[in-house]
């Protein structure tokens, strides 16, 4: 039975989830192309608040952070964050406000919704060239935040079911090494209640916690890696036995 309620509630989700990213995307196409790159982010991503209501409303997932004062209130900085489904691609533009995100450059391509992405200048990286993505990754990784730009990354790669924990690349800990900017650990488990790729939501309260800056001034990257994706790892863990 909570199947069937399940399906009728993400069936009510995406049938304005799927109509506001047209109409908006349209708009964004129209008239957010032409505004500097700050104004830009907020009027692209404003639709992301109504995302974040709909699906609470619809489906019953909330949201608690955790560690909010962690977050430099001016100033770049890189984010690093284990990726588990579309919910963290969604909060963190409501969360962190302008930034850059690393994504795999397929997602563009998408009518509406990746034309309105294209909008906000993210590190489109082609993941099959693995020596030129992570060249591009630090050059215009370095450019955003020579600009003031926070920069996310999910070092994962792709998004992995809850309980699996994958391989984390160290591009996020090369790039904060090389701006001499802090690196910031984000951990969720929004994979327990908005599962990658399944149409079915499950309520319930998503946990996000946000790690101290890592000072990058004196540290290797090696020492960056290990200490930010350690936490990552220790909090995953955590998370995943709160449900």
């Amino acid at each position: 039975m909570s199947k069937i309620v399940n399906f009728i509630r993400a069936v009510f989700y995406y049938f304005a989830f799927f109509i506001a990213t047209i109409v908006h995307g349209t708009l964004c196409v129209s008239i957010a192309r032409w505004l500097p790159f700050e104004r830009r982010f907020r009027f692209v991503t404003s639709l992301n608040f109504f995302y974040v209501f709909w699906i609470r409303l619809c489906c019953g997932i909330k949201v608690h952070v955790e560690g909010l004062e962690n977050l430099p209130k001016d100033g770049a900085y890189v984010a690093i964050a284990n990726h588990q489904s579309e919910w963290e691609t969604i909060f963190f533009q409501v969360l962190i406000r302008p930034h850059c995100i690393v994504l795999k450059q397929e997602l563009l391509k998408i009518p509406f919704f990746g034309w309105a992405l294209a909008l906000l200048d993210p590190i489109a990286l082609d993941r099959s060239q693995k020596r030129g993505a992570l060249k591009q990754l630090l050059g215009q990784g370095k450019d955003r935040l020579e600009r003031g730009i926070p920069v996310i990354i999910f070092p994962q790669g792709t998004r992995l079911p809850s309980g699996e924990i994958g391989v984390f690349n160290k591009g996020g800990a090369m790039l904060a090494a090389s701006a001499k900017v802090p690196l910031i650990p984000m951990a969720h488990n929004a994979g327990v209640f908005w599962p990658g790729k399944n149409f079915l939501k499950k309520p319930g309260t998503i946990t996000l916690r946000i790690g101290k800056p890592i000072e990058t001034e004196d540290t290797g990257v090696s020492d960056l890696h290990n200490a930010s994706v350690n936490w990552l790892k220790a909090q995953m863990l955590e998370l995943d036995q709160l449900n």
